[in-house]
């Protein structure tokens, strides 16, 4: 699936003082872009990223009592495949925790609440986002600059909206450190092996159909993949590159994430 673009393009990237502050900054843009979006079409489709990079900006995001949220539908750019429902390590637990909980959208697609064996639910999810379209995707960076959890060497033309992936070694390692120190003692992986090893994803090409992008990346663990991002060659070695292609994308960081910038 070729994603061209033609016309007006803008990239924006904001360093914050402090995972706070972006979080903050972020929450508000996309606070703002949602209504803009409700102000030209009255509804809005809205992506949302399931990570602990996100925990600050979900976190303003929900205290916000200016969106109509009756009006937005929303999906998640990825899920394990092998994790029941319900699971504490489930992107759609998580998500529920830090933003579902405390506002009302009108409609939330999960992965998990659909039935059948997975290349069926990665099919019937693709057909959702067809449906719908999204205007929004916000997203995080992982420290082998995936996207969702599109890996290294991942197709730029996708013929897939959604695929089942397998985590390489990094994102195993981050997936455990991210819940080395979860408050749910449930949620801590014993060990790496305990890891989920498939997911399923959004591709890239899902991805850059979104109409505005918002990337959400502190913290030091993040500086190389956010200099990839944004210095390297627009890469499937850096699938996050691939966010240079796109119209109108906005990048927020902190100092930490920032710091191996040279431009």
């Amino acid at each position: 699936m070729a994603v061209n673009f033609l016309g007006k393009r803008s990239i924006e990237m904001k360093i914050l003082a402090n995972r706070e502050e972006m979080g903050k900054i972020a929450a508000q843009e996309v606070a703002a872009g949602i209504n803009r979006f409700l102000k030209q079409k009255g509804e809005v489709n809205i992506v949302f990223a399931a990570a602990p990079s996100q925990n600050e900006f979900l976190a303003h995001l929900a205290k916000n009592k200016k969106i109509d949220w009756s009006k937005v539908t929303c999906f998640h750019l990825d899920e394990y495949v092998d994790l029941p429902r319900h699971h504490p390590n489930t992107f759609e637990v998580y998500l529920k925790e830090h933003i579902f909980n405390y506002v009302q959208p009108r409609r939330i697609y999960f992965f998990k609440a659909l039935k059948g064996e997975p290349e069926k639910i990665a099919q019937e999810y693709g057909r959702y986002l067809t449906k719908h379209g999204i205007d929004m995707a916000c997203l995080g960076i992982g420290e082998n600059g995936h996207i969702a959890f599109c890996e290294p060497g991942s197709d730029f033309h996708d013929p897939q909206l959604i695929r089942i992936i397998t985590l390489d070694d990094r994102s195993i390692r981050q997936q455990y450190k991210d819940y080395q120190n979860h408050p749910n003692p449930q949620a801590r992986y014993p060990s790496l092996e305990a890891v989920p090893r498939r997911a399923f994803t959004m591709t890239i090409p899902a991805i850059l159909q979104a109409k505005e992008i918002y990337t959400i990346v502190p913290g030091p663990q993040k500086a190389q993949a956010v200099k990839k991002m944004w210095e390297g060659p627009i890469s499937s070695a850096c699938p996050a590159s691939a966010l240079r292609l796109h119209p109108m994308v906005k990048i927020y960081l902190d100092k930490d994430s920032a710091s191996a910038l040279k431009r």
